[in-house]
């Protein structure tokens, strides 16, 4: 009997074309050939339900720095599945990446403060971008997809 494949669920606001870098490197590093067995599945943050993240076996969030603090996207997918998934997600393992243009040490405390109310537990450093994505933070993010995934694979 075939074993289901493992769901890798990236949550990301990507509003910009540095965004959409970061995003694209994260999914190519979690679709590698050599990882197998993961099911990759994205959904903006405004469209990300419980469902999605109760049948998820890991996560990635992404989300640029606005005003000090993740987007109002991730936050209000935090609100959304708070009270409905906390329970049954605790020790969830999950990743983030962050980019801003002035700063993100804002939006990476409060990524830690949500990630740490869900109980999730932390499958790879937080990537942090500053200004226009270059080869090194592309490469991070790609290391961050196929971080996560590979922890999944069977």
């Amino acid at each position: 009997m075939a074993v289901p494949p493992k769901r890798l669920l990236i949550v990301h606001h990507t509003p910009s074309p540095g965004m959409q870098e970061l995003l694209d490197a994260v999914v190519r590093g979690a679709s590698d050939p050599e990882i197998t067995g993961v099911e990759v599945v994205r959904r903006a943050a405004l469209a990300a339900t419980a469902s999605d993240l109760l049948a998820a076996d890991a996560v990635v969030l992404g989300t640029p720095a606005n005003i000090g603090y993740v987007s109002g996207a991730l936050k209000h997918f935090f609100d959304q599945v708070f009270y409905v998934c906390a329970d049954d997600t605790r020790g969830l393992p999950f990743g983030a990446y962050v980019h801003g243009n002035q700063g993100v040490e804002g939006a990476v405390a409060a990524l830690a403060t949500l990630t740490s109310g869900m109980g999730w537990k932390a499958a790879a450093a937080t990537v942090e971008v500053l200004g226009a994505p270059d080869r090194a933070a592309l490469e991070a993010c790609w290391e961050l997809g196929a971080t996560v995934a590979a922890g999944l694979s069977q």
